[in-house]
């Protein structure tokens, strides 16, 4: 049997794209047709749904605050429809009706105000009325979109953003940029074998040790000036690019398995933010130079750091006086330009030493061969 919800209207004449209303309903109303789609990742590292988490003390002050008799609500609860909702009696004057269609599913999805909802229907007062705005989505990709748009301006988590903007289009430069590094450390924290399986804070994996924004830096500098820049001109790019940092930070964990393996940010400046960008550098010159692309190429650059960093324990020693504590690097960029250009510089006189040794052993072989004839 059918099952409607109708509620009397007004609509908004904004986007030609998208139906735009305002009607009211109590919490128990809303729940009934809509669901707050919380943020997680399917067994396959797929995501689904885009709401941030609950925040229990907040959902408490507000449901403290909402069982005063004279509280009041005046900002709506966001709600999106792919369908569902069905506006008749539409009039010149901007009233309308609103059939919301409840029968096998409930097809809306709480875009903004998921904790004033959840606090409401935690009160006994069933006869408070929310303003309701509701917006009808084309598919779900724009869903996601006004999820992002709408939650910009307020202190949403970036890291959760950050995952969303992959499933988007129409996004700026800086944004698409961003939405491939999202992409690919999605890739590398939810890829059965990978590196960094399991290995990165996301807001879907928060037990992660690796920020994904440390990831995120290391792919978009390389995807900007360097050598992912050239991947991603084929049409096999992002597979190239994970696969090069993939292999690189296997070799990286092999190369540096004490600094790396249970370590935290607080213990090891390995898998500290500043390390990760700084390491990320050490990556595109390897690549170029020694046109590295598997775990053991990587790890002949990486050897030579071995002796020459502080990653745990004991200092730092930059040159020109400049020592540094192992726990003195921070996640600034000062600090980050400092141990970059240190890696980087460790990195090409091992590169240039190994060159002059291969060239030696080169312009010997053949005196050699000769003087046994």
């Amino acid at each position: 049997m059918r099952s409607l919800k109708t509620f009397a209207a007004i609509y908004a004449k904004q986007s030609a794209a998208h139906d735009v209303l305002t009607f009211t309903a109590s919490a128990s109303d809303i729940l009934d047709f809509a669901v707050i789609d919380r943020a997680g990742r399917e067994a396959d590292g797929s995501l689904n749904g885009f709401q941030r988490p609950q925040i229990a003390g907040h959902i408490r002050n507000i449901r403290d605050y909402l069982e005063q008799e004279d509280a009041v609500l005046p900002n709506p609860i966001v709600v999106a429809f792919l369908g569902g909702l069905t506006v008749v009696d539409r009039r010149d004057d901007g009233h309308c009706r609103v059939e919301i269609d409840t029968s096998t599913s409930k097809p809306g999805v709480v875009v903004d105000g998921q904790q004033r909802l959840t606090a409401l229907s935690q009160t006994s007062r069933g006869d408070f009325q929310l303003f309701v705005s509701a917006v009808v989505c084309r598919d779900e990709a724009e869903l996601k979109r006004q999820f992002v748009l709408i939650n910009s301006a307020r202190p949403l988590p970036k890291s959760l953003i950050y995952e969303l903007l992959p499933a988007m289009q129409g996004l700026s430069r800086k944004m698409g940029e961003r939405a491939v590094a999202a992409e690919l450390t999605a890739r590398l924290n939810f890829t059965h074998g990978s590196a960094l399986q399991g290995l990165i804070h996301q807001h879907t994996n928060p037990d992660g040790v690796v920020k994904d924004t440390a990831i995120q830096k290391v792919i978009m500098n390389s995807a900007s000036d360097g050598i992912m820049r050239e991947f991603l001109q084929e049409a096999d790019g992002l597979d190239r690019c994970y696969g090069l940092i993939n292999e690189y930070f296997w070799a990286i964990r092999d190369t540096f398995p004490g600094d790396w393996e249970g370590h935290k940010p607080k213990t090891s400046r390995l898998v500290h933010g500043a390390g990760i960008v700084a390491m990320g550098h050490v990556m595109e010159l390897i690549a170029y130079f020694e046109k590295a692309t598997t775990r053991d190429q990587f790890a002949i650059g990486l050897a030579c750091l071995k002796p020459k960093t502080a990653w745990t324990q004991g200092e730092w020693d930059f040159g020109n006086g400049e020592r540094r504590s192992w726990r003195g690097i921070q996640n600034v960029s000062s600090d980050i330009a400092l141990l970059s250009d240190y890696l980087v510089r460790e990195v090409r006189i091992d590169q240039r030493d190994r060159l002059w040794e291969a060239h030696k052993a080169s312009e010997q072989t053949p005196a050699a061969e000769g003087s046994e004839q």
